[in-house]
């Protein structure tokens, strides 16, 4: 009996799991069936595709479009005037009709749409898909910070960073989180919440890559979207608690004497963060990310332990010492 209810519990626990991975889709558009030549089943499409017509797009480079619908089986279709129209970089488009075409050997779904009354024209989705982004800040930011030469450009300045840190300790007393640390916690939490977020992030683009893709046409800046699978909840939930610790880290440098060593400090704490960033993203599709990631966060809070910073102040010098006794500052006493 016991063995039947563990293994009716682990079931449940894989459908919720699996149920938290991804979008529901409600009827959101008329679902109308495919019912002649070039007709699309629109709720089908939508799921699919994600988007359907209506749908806004701002053009990334300069395209160009056919006038003339691609169906050459439409009536008249030989006395039709097959033109181009172009559209430029960052012209917004909308989509007006959607058609299939299961004769077209490059690309079978094709895609009209229109800056306005005077410019719109037909288009391979693919290409369409490549040159355009989601009309939304959101997508946008996806799509530049996504982008391959961003990864490239991260990755070379986290190497530099690491070697300059590594530099200026061998050199000289350095301040860096973990090992010679402010006295706050803030910094060691920033490191957990990029490190988790970073995990997260790569765990979607490993099991579930078309959560991602939904979420880049639909964003939302909402953890609490009851659209929103619990993984990107968890996700979008984990940014804000990165953002929020941000602004608490910076709050706490600014607070500290020095005005130099703070902002070495700073920069010391945000290649560390693009560091954290970039070996979780590439590690946990892989798998490995699972396991380091437990360590690091125990790695962390313990080094936090160790080097927390002490209540105690010499009753003399008036600076932190470690534990009652002899102030290893000034020399006196302190019962």
């Amino acid at each position: 009996m016991k063995r039947i209810i563990k293994n009716l519990l682990l079931l449940l626990l894989c459908v919720l799991l699996n149920v938290g991975c991804y979008y529901s889709h409600p009827n959101k558009v008329d679902h109308w069936q495919a019912a002649n030549e070039g007709s699309v089943d629109s709720v089908n499409f939508y799921i699919t595709h994600h988007y359907w017509t209506g749908y806004n797009f701002q053009a990334t480079d300069s395209i160009h479009l056919q006038t003339a619908p691609p169906l050459q089986g439409l009536p008249d279709y030989g006395a039709m005037v097959n033109d181009t129209v172009s559209v430029n970089s960052h012209d917004q488009l909308v989509v007006a009709k959607v058609m299939y075409v299961p004769n077209d050997t490059t690309d079978s779904v094709w895609i009209k749409v229109a800056r306005d009354q005077l410019t719109q024209g037909w288009i391979h989705e693919s290409t369409l898909l490549d040159n355009v982004v989601p009309n939304d800040p959101i997508s946008r930011f996806i799509y530049y910070f996504s982008d391959g030469r961003s990864i490239f450009v991260l990755s070379i300045l986290g190497l530099a960073v690491m070697f300059w840190l590594i530099q200026s300790i061998r050199h000289k007393r350095f301040r860096i989180v973990h090992f010679n640390d402010i006295p706050s916690f803030y910094p060691t939490l920033l490191c957990l919440c990029v490190s988790g977020s970073a995990a997260l992030y790569g765990s979607i683009q490993r099991f579930v890559p078309i959560t991602w893709v939904e979420f880049y046409f639909h964003p939302t800046l909402n953890p609490f979207n009851t659209e929103l699978p619990l993984i990107m909840a968890l996700f979008i939930a984990s940014v804000w608690a990165m953002l929020i610790v941000a602004v608490a880290v910076v709050d706490e440098i600014r607070r500290q004497p020095d005005l130099g060593d703070n902002l070495s400090y700073l920069a010391s704490l945000g290649g560390m963060c693009m560091v954290l960033y970039l070996i979780f993203t590439l590690t946990t599709p892989i798998y490995v990310g699972y396991p380091l990631l437990v360590v690091y966060w125990l790695f962390a809070i313990r080094q936090y332990i160790i080097h927390q910073p002490s209540h105690l102040l010499c009753g003399v010098c008036g600076k932190s010492i470690p534990k009652k006794g002899k102030c290893p500052h000034c020399g006196a006493w302190n019962e």
